[in-house]
């Protein structure tokens, strides 16, 4: 889940805005391949969908947000069929990266950003840092 789920242009009050509804599997679909860097094919496995959906998704997200960016609109992040896992947060300690991860995974907790398995740190709250 985001820790803000609403952007809106500086100055306008919202009641005046259009809104664009970014649903929670396309914000988990920008998080992935744009923030961590992921590529589609491995993006899609973390969310358990095709790597074509997960295409599509992205696709979707990129169109929103673009929209909101161009357009001057609201940004809504709510919604959508999504299944969330056990996720936690965690702290790598070789590099600082704070990461969610789900614990339903079968696969050793590696730190996307250094890509260190054995350098993961105790689980934190949720959007919790140390």
């Amino acid at each position: 889940m985001p820790d803000v789920s609403y952007y809106k242009p500086k100055g306008i009050p919202a009641s005046f805005l259009e809104e664009v509804i970014l649903t929670l599997d396309e914000f988990e679909a920008i998080r992935l391949a744009d923030c961590e860097g992921l590529y589609q094919e491995q993006a899609a496995n973390k969310m358990d969908i095709s790597r074509q959906t997960f295409g599509r998704i992205v696709d979707s997200a990129h169109r929103k947000i673009a929209d909101a960016l161009i357009h001057g609109k609201a940004l809504k992040i709510e919604g959508g069929k999504v299944e969330i896992g056990n996720m936690k947060r965690f702290k790598c300690r070789n590099c600082n990266n704070f990461f969610d991860y789900s614990l339903d995974s079968r696969k050793p907790i590696e730190c996307p950003q250094c890509k260190k398995i054995s350098s993961v740190c105790k689980n934190l709250p949720q959007g919790g840092k140390v």
